[in-house]
Formats: C-alpha cells, structure tokens, sequence
C-alpha cells in the first residue's frame, strides 16, 4: 500500500501530524507513507524514519518570484515529482486550498481514495472549497486535539480506531553532535517568543522561574528581533541565562530535543519538546488548551488556559516535581 500525506505547514501543526504515520504502519506495516510538507519543515518530517519520501512544497518562497522562469520550473518539477508515485490514499489533513490543489494532482491507484476534513476546528483555517478535491471527506467535532484530527481522519477511512497514545516516531536526545553553543550539563530552555502579544507569558513570571531553576543553565530563544530583545532583557536579570544565536530549524529542534527541562508559550518549538517528551511545561496564556495540550506523558504539564495564563509559583512547582525536586 503507498499512501501519501498532505500537511504543509505551519511546524506545530506538521508536528501534530506526525503521529499518522505510526498507526498507519500499525495496521498496514508493508506500507510506504510519502510527505508532501513546506520545505523549511523537511528536517523535522525526516527525522520520523518510517516515512519513506519526503516532497518539499516551497510556496513561501515561490510566491515572492512567481513571475521568474526558474521558479515557474521548479513549480513543474515538483507536480512531476508528485505524480510519479500512484498512490492507494492520499490524506489532506490541512483542508486548505493549497492543499486541496496537491491532493487533487496526486495519482491514485483504480479504487484509491483521496481523504480529507469535511469541516475545521474551532479557531483553526479552513476553506470548503477544498473538499471538491475529495473523493471521502471526514466530519470531526469541532474541539478536536491537533493531534487527533489526522490520526481520526485515517482511522476512519481505513476502518480501525485511534485509540493509543500519540506516537511521534521521534528519536530521544543525542549527546553526540551537539553544537558548541549548547552546554554539556542538563539546560532548561524557555521558549517565550510567539507571533501574537497575547499569548506571551510577562517578563517579571520568566525572571521568578529563571532565577528559582538557579544554577541550572536556563538557554533563551528567538526567532525575530524583538524575540531577541525580549531575551536579553530576561537574561539580564537571571545569573544563569544564555541567549542563543539564531537557530536553523535543526538546531531549534536539537534544542527542543535535548533540554533537560523546557518551559515554553503555546508555540511550535513548545510543542516539539513536548513530542520528543521532554520534561515540558506548557503554558496557555491566550489560546484554548484542549487543542494542543501535550496530554500522552505524565512528562509534560499544562498549565493556564485561554485568558488564564498561570503564575510563576505555578510554573516553579511543576518544574521542581519534573526535575524531581518536589
């Protein structure tokens, strides 16, 4: 069986998806699972071994030279790419436009089935028109987990049950290869940077939990200049903090993958620690919990909820009983 999955982006939700693959493999484990995913993402998918190709999307980067010849071949290269494989299942679990128009060019075998969302979730994208690339779409409650969406759209179309715990097929930490700006001792990583102000955790809460972890490295990324910023204002105050350089999305995950402890913002590098599972404390300052909550270890705690984001005596409790100093 050779079954192809569509989910593009962002990192969060191509995270979230990863977890198709192991049930997939658990009832058909002769089959070949092929990604098509947004190519600033192709580092994470591949560290999941059980996928068997990966098919990088770059649209971000193509809509900035649509009008250029070399963009408009390598646009070609990669729907000839596409179609080479014919394809007993194709899953779009994005249920977007963009995504739609790749599963509609994928091949499928006679009898194949092109699956996708028949509705969103709630607060997530979503646009109709994508189903009339379906041959089957799937209705799923609204308050459907980021992970379960895909997992129940497979399960349905193939007829058995999602109802383990999420399997991300992620490997455990590697001491072997770190770079030189990570440290050898156990590291806490906060993760307090996001898009949105409203989601954000206040200074004064990451200063408490920085200064309570003493003296145990507490490593600050960021992704843009204010992130930076941000980051050194905190590391100002804290006599163990380190603001890392600007990582590639390999020694983002390095880091998420190898910290000893990682507190983080609803945001997709909080989520990777959670899936590689870390000791993680999520916390939810703006954002529902029920959809993203890492709920398959007792190594990650949530805390806060939409417009309840937790204190920092809170968040140092929970950090204490993950490093087994409660």
């Amino acid at each position: 069986m050779n079954i192809l999955l569509v989910r593009v982006s962002s990192l969060g939700d191509v995270l979230h998806n990863l977890p198709m693959v192991a049930d997939l493999l658990r009832q058909h484990p002769d089959a070949h699972i092929d990604w098509v995913v947004e190519e600033g993402y192709v580092s994470l998918v591949r560290l999941n071994p059980n996928v068997r190709r990966i098919i990088p999307w770059g649209l971000r980067r193509w809509r900035k030279s649509l009008g250029k010849k070399e963009t408009r071949a390598e646009i070609k290269a990669f729907f000839k790419t596409l179609r080479e494989q014919e394809y007993d299942y194709v899953f779009d679990t994005q249920g977007l436009l963009k995504t739609g128009i790749i599963m509609g060019a994928a091949r499928i075998k006679r009898g194949g089935a092109k699956v996708g969302l028949a509705n969103g979730s709630e607060g997530s994208g979503y646009e109709g028109i994508s189903r009339i690339f379906h041959t089957r779409s799937i209705a799923l409650d609204p308050r459907t987990h980021a992970v379960a969406r895909g997992r129940l759209v497979a399960a349905a179309a193939l007829g058995y049950s999602a109802d383990t715990a999420p399997d991300f097929g992620l490997p455990g930490p590697d001491s072997s290869n770190r770079p030189a700006w990570m440290p050898a001792a156990p590291f806490a990583v906060f993760f307090h940077g996001t898009a949105r102000d409203a989601k954000k955790w206040a200074p004064a809460n990451w200063i408490a939990t920085g200064q309570a972890l003493a003296p145990m490295p507490v490593l600050l990324a960021w992704g843009s200049p204010g992130e930076k910023q941000e980051a050194e204002t905190l590391a100002a105050s804290l006599p163990n903090a380190q603001v890392l350089p600007k990582l590639s999305m390999d020694e983002a995950v390095s880091l998420a993958r190898n910290a000893a402890l990682a507190i983080g913002v609803d945001t997709g590098l909080t989520h990777i620690a959670a899936a590689f599972v870390r000791p993680t404390i999520e916390l939810y300052c703006d954002s529902p919990k029920w959809k993203t909550e890492g709920n398959w270890s007792p190594s990650i705690i949530n805390l806060g909820d939409k417009g309840a984001p937790p204190g920092a005596p809170e968040v140092i409790a929970a950090a204490r009983r993950l490093l087994g100093q409660a």
